[in-house]
């Protein structure tokens, strides 16, 4: 099955893995920096380190958490709509909006960070999810114009 949906959804995987890497780029070295031996660490969380290391490293560890909330219903919805065969078209453009929006969500977060843009740039991303899981339900209920 190919479905043009599957493209967003693969690209914002990758940017996943991309944040993953920036994250420990930056993060390793702070935690050096910092003192912190990673051999002698027991337990904890990666919130563990706010305060401890600088914000500007957790930014990165942050975004990269949040690439696992709400883009998850992103990928669910995603292989409804493919699997329904409605994944072309205008359901396609949608899901490209929404990758483009959590990209550049990740991109101000992880180097700006003020709250008020990064949270105009979730909402429009959100908008987008609203969007795609209305058109989901239309293909699997079946609520179709005409």
């Amino acid at each position: 099955m190919h479905s043009e949906i599957l493209k967003p959804v693969v690209v914002l995987i990758a940017w996943t893995l991309v944040m993953l890497v920036w994250m420990m780029a930056v993060r390793l070295p702070a935690m050096k920096a910092a003192g912190i031996d990673m051999t002698k660490l027991k337990g904890g969380k990666g919130s563990d380190a706010d305060g401890v290391l600088p914000p500007q490293a957790q930014w990165k560890a942050h975004n990269y958490n949040h690439l696992f909330e709400q883009p998850t219903c992103f990928y669910a919805v995603s292989f409804v709509i493919a699997f329904t065969g409605t994944g072309d078209g205008i359901n396609a453009w949608i899901a490209w909006a929404y990758v483009a929006l959590r990209i550049a969500h990740s991109l101000w977060q992880a180097t700006v960070n003020k709250v008020s843009i990064r949270f105009t740039i979730f909402m429009l991303a959100t908008l987008c999810l609203i969007a795609l899981t209305l058109h989901a339900a239309m293909a699997v209920f079946g609520w179709h114009h005409g």
